[in-house]
């Protein structure tokens, strides 16, 4: 091929796209942080802790869940429901979520955690500290009851029940507030998942191009 047809047809050449688009945002490098969800009994912190586990992986994210009945029954077998076995309890969670959190890991907490006191101390003490309140009015739990505990709170059979005859103090200045009777699941992820793509926490959804 003569070299002036060569050079025409490398000048004529469509340029890559990729050449045009502008520098591909960076993020943290398997960024850890705590994303602690309290709230009623059945008020849908568990559904929502596992809802987003399945969207964070799907962003290659590093991802725990630790929910609040499985740790009672191993990490704090033994406790009992006075206020400082709740204390306790709650203070043991934080201490695995905030070492999960230091190594890269999102740390999802579910757990009632029903005193102020103890969660300000978590934020305080906790790096990348993010305080979800799932918000669901004790009769809507209530009526929910899909463990039957309020129920059994209701006939006595169980003592010191948050929100029948122990009280739950709602978060003053939470991150995130969540109004599970009102909003369906995936709304609620959808929330949690804008304001941890905000805090430069998580990158946002791989997006799947089609080219014809």
């Amino acid at each position: 091929m003569q070299e002036w047809l060569r050079t025409e047809i490398v000048d004529d050449a469509p340029v890559d796209d990729e050449e045009e688009l502008l520098p591909e945002r960076k993020y943290p490098a398997n960024q850890g942080f705590v994303l602690w969800l309290t709230g009623l009994s059945g008020s849908g912190k568990s559904s929502i802790a596992r809802k987003l586990e399945q969207e964070l992986k799907e962003r290659s994210c590093l991802v725990e869940v630790l929910d609040g009945d499985i740790i009672r029954t191993n990490l704090s077998k033994g406790l009992g429901y006075s206020r400082e076995d709740r204390n306790t309890n709650i203070r043991r969670i934080g201490f695995v979520a905030n070492l999960l959190s230091r190594n890269g890991v999102a740390a999802i907490v579910a757990a009632i955690s029903p005193y102020q006191e103890a969660r300000e101390n978590l934020r305080a003490t906790t790096e990348n500290f993010i305080e979800v309140f799932v918000n669901a009015p004790l009769e809507v739990c209530e009526a929910r009851d899909v463990k039957g505990l309020y129920a059994m709170a209701r006939a006595g059979e169980i003592r010191a029940f948050t929100g029948i005859d122990d009280p739950y103090e709602e978060p003053t200045n939470p991150d995130i507030v969540c109004y599970t009777a009102e909003e369906t699941l995936e709304e609620s992820v959808a929330k949690i998942l804008v304001e941890l793509e905000q805090r430069d926490c998580i990158p946002p959804k791989p997006q799947i191009e089609f080219f014809i």
